[in-house]
């Protein structure tokens, strides 16, 4: 019997996924189907009562990414079932899912992909230093030397890797150090946009979901943030399970792993991923029940509210001030002695980094208008315009060019901060986006307003007066957001820590307080969340001076909340309602991008000419683009073929895959390199080598050109990966 199948076998008999999978989601639909009536009272009462931040200075683009795609090029990937390595297609649409293909062409005639990655809960490395050291991890008994050879060897020297803690991983490589750099980025933004949370527009299934998955970590006696609180819903429930089930199977499994440590890990991995699935899938099913559930009862229970709302919320009042008289003499006891000498130190930690990193999205923005001024005054004149606005309508999208301002808040780790505070969460990454493309989005507003009001001419004059508005709107809504953020933060930095002190001496109190609330406003009033609401009552004092008192010195450029710009202009949120702009219309630009498969037509019909890719393909002269020579009608081992659709419907499942009997060195089938140049976005050129792996049968594989035959087809039909070859009799 295979190592893998033991092993599984295992995992079956001492603790059954099945099994753990039933009980976690037991005990969190009953605490989901509370927190869902509390999420539901607090959404109607904020209809009904109103409220909200600051009004933002800047204007606000509904879809920023309608008809656009982020990324497409090719790059090798790594084939687990035969051990080798395939140029890929691969593409990125406004999704963020990554997309793998056969061929450009394949991608071009909106074939299905041969797998998709969502990225959530990965991380993007560029070194397999990085990899074996997140390895070693999975095992902590099965560690490599330094300077061992991992499992799989890279074809190149410039390798990309997805690691999850859970999931299988994806390996790629390409063949320049630049190309290296715009792939990491782009994987980064996949990243970070996967993990950002739920979506806020839901504001009852979101706060209801959150609070639950909180509230059920916290009776484990897990307090804080959780790194693997990202995904949809049935993924973040899959780690909830695995966070308990992983280390217990792993104990288990791996004493009766046989083989090289390398295979060892290896076969951890698959078993992994095997389980992972078979998690999610409970998950998925589950949760969407579960959720169908609540949302039949939210009809009769909004009516309710709406009806009973004055009565609720006396009645909560009522319980508050009870609960008040026992927690607030203590809460500040240990808020003086613990957190408050702490404070300002925590809050300098966060707003140096923070603020360095806004900056430099203000610094980025500058710098784009500079040149575009630039390209006006040296003669490009106005019929040149379209392509230079159409570029910088997708600056806040573009992972290259905000790099820079990602790597200023990532600093918070060079630091040592990351393992105090959860600072680097990818929100704060997607609010410096958002705040860019506010910025841009207002400037092409006022701009296009200006041209059509005052005329085309003294172009240059008219982009600063519009580019100054701009920035005195960006300094403020960046003042805004970065309060609003160091506030999140020191919460989520303090409460846990509260709680975990109060709750041994006030949690057993709390029954007591529910006989003061009505049984009809049972549901709507936890005393659970009361305690939490009266903690989170008595640290936001402290923290809103703390805040306050840093806008007041005026330290990191921060605006007082009294302050309103004094050239504050009432009509321009008119303009937000208004159409993009169709600067490649407009003026003129450059052919379409990108292809039209992923984003279809741009909004309002457009000319056809706008720009439909964020990032700009890295284009290859002196040898032919990837895959430009593949088969326009597919192969019999294609997965578009009767053959292919009826293996994907059913396929044939492996006990365990199969051991090559190839030599280590036979992996990357031999390299034949070539030469050529690679030209950059700034029109830089750089050499770059043509590698071409030589398979068996003298085949042989280009890094950026193909010829595919029917033995290169990943033992083409079945989409099935390594680890679908684990058998799982649950």
């Amino acid at each position: 019997m295979s190592p893998d199948l033991v092993c599984v076998c295992v995992c079956v008999c001492v603790c059954p996924p099945v099994a753990r999978t039933r009980d976690v989601m037991k005990e969190f639909g009953s605490v989901y189907q509370q927190q869902y009536a509390v999420a539901l009272f607090n959404s109607v009462r904020y209809e009904i009562e109103g409220g909200g931040g600051a009004q933002s200075q800047l204007l606000h683009r509904k879809d920023p990414l309608a008809g656009r795609s982020i990324f497409s090029g090719s790059l090798f990937q790594y084939l687990e079932e035969n051990r080798k390595w395939r140029n890929r297609f691969v593409s990125v649409p406004n999704s963020y899912t990554i997309s793998l293909h056969e061929s450009k062409t394949a991608h071009e005639r909106g074939l299905h992909p041969k797998g998709t990655i969502n990225c959530a809960g990965y991380k993007a490395l560029t070194s397999m230093e990085e990899y074996i050291d997140l390895i070693n991890t999975s095992l902590p008994d099965v560690k490599a030397k330094s300077g061992s050879n991992p499992f799989i060897k890279c074809a190149t020297q410039f390798p990309l890797i997805l690691w999850h803690p859970y999931a299988r991983h994806h390996y790629f490589c390409v063949t320049t150090e630049k190309e290296q750099k715009k792939w990491h980025a782009v994987l980064q933004d996949c990243v970070r946009h996967s993990n950002n949370g739920l979506s806020e527009d839901c504001t009852v299934q979101t706060p209801a979901f959150t609070d639950s998955v909180r509230l059920h970590r916290q009776a484990k006696g897990h307090y804080g943030t959780w790194d693997m609180m990202c995904g949809t819903p049935p993924q973040i429930l899959a780690n909830l399970v695995m966070e308990s089930l992983h280390p217990e199977l792993r104990s288990v499994i791996a004493p009766r792993l046989r083989g090289k440590m390398q295979q060892r890990q290896k076969h951890w991995m698959l078993i992994s991923d095997a389980l992972y699935r078979q998690v999610l899938s409970q998950t998925t099913s589950q949760y969407e029940a579960l959720a169908e559930a609540c949302e039949a009862l939210r009809a009769p229970l909004d009516g309710g509210l709406r009806t009973d709302m004055d009565q609720i919320i006396a009645s909560k009042e009522h319980v508050s001030s009870k609960m008040r008289a026992l927690v607030l003499p203590k809460a500040e006891q240990l808020l003086r002695t613990n957190v408050q000498p702490y404070i300002s130190s925590i809050l300098e930690a966060l707003m140096e980094p923070s603020s360095r990193g806004f900056s430099e999205v203000r610094e980025v923005f500058f710098r784009e208008l500079v040149e575009i001024s630039k390209n006006l005054l040296n003669g490009g004149g106005k019929d040149k315009l379209g392509d230079p606005m159409e570029r910088l309508s997708m600056l806040a999208l573009h992972p290259v060019k905000m790099q820079s301002c990602y790597e200023k808040v990532e600093q918070l780790n060079l630091e040592g901060l990351q393992q105090r505070f959860d600072l680097a969460s990818p929100s704060v990454f997607v609010t410096q986006q958002v705040q860019m493309d506010n910025a841009v989005y207002t400037f092409e507003q006022l701009l296009n307003q200006s041209l059509e009001t005052q005329g085309e001419d003294d172009m240059c004059k008219t982009i600063q007066r519009c580019q100054d508005r701009v920035l005195k709107k960006y300094d403020y809504d960046s003042s805004t957001v970065r309060k609003k953020f160091f506030r999140e933060s020191l919460l989520q930095i303090i409460i846990p820590y509260m709680l975990q002190q109060l709750s041994p001496s006030c949690s057993p109190e709390l029954p007591r307080f529910k006989e003061l609330i009505f049984e009809d406003f049972s549901r709507f009033l936890l005393v659970e969340n009361l305690f939490e609401e009266v903690v989170l009552q008595c640290v936001s004092k402290d923290i809103m001076m703390a805040v306050k008192e840093a806008a007041v010195q005026r330290r990191h450029n921060l605006y007082r909340d009294s302050i309103i710009l004094s050239n504050s202009d009432p009509n321009l949120h008119l303009l937000e309602e208004s159409p993009q702009v169709d600067w490649a219309a407009k003026f003129g630009g450059d052919e379409p991008e990108g292809p039209v498969g992923d984003g279809g037509e741009s909004e309002g019909g457009g000319s056809g000419s706008r720009r439909r890719q964020v990032v700009s393909m890295i284009q290859l002269d002196g040898i032919p683009l990837s895959f430009e020579s593949c088969m326009e009608v597919p192969g019999p081992m294609s997965p578009d073929s009767v053959t292919g659709i009826r293996d994907l419907i059913n396929p044939m499942v492996k006990l365990a895959p199969p051991v090559s009997k190839e030599s280590p060195s036979d992996m990357t089938n031999g390299m034949e390199p070539t030469t050529g140049t690679v030209t950059w976005e700034d029109g830089e050129q750089d050499g770059v080598t043509h590698v071409t792996p030589t398979v068996e049968g003298g085949e042989q594989d280009g890094v950026t050109h193909v010829t595919p035959t029917v033995e290169d087809g990943d033992n083409q039909n079945s989409s099935q990966d390594t680890a679908n070859n684990v058998s799982l009799n649950l």
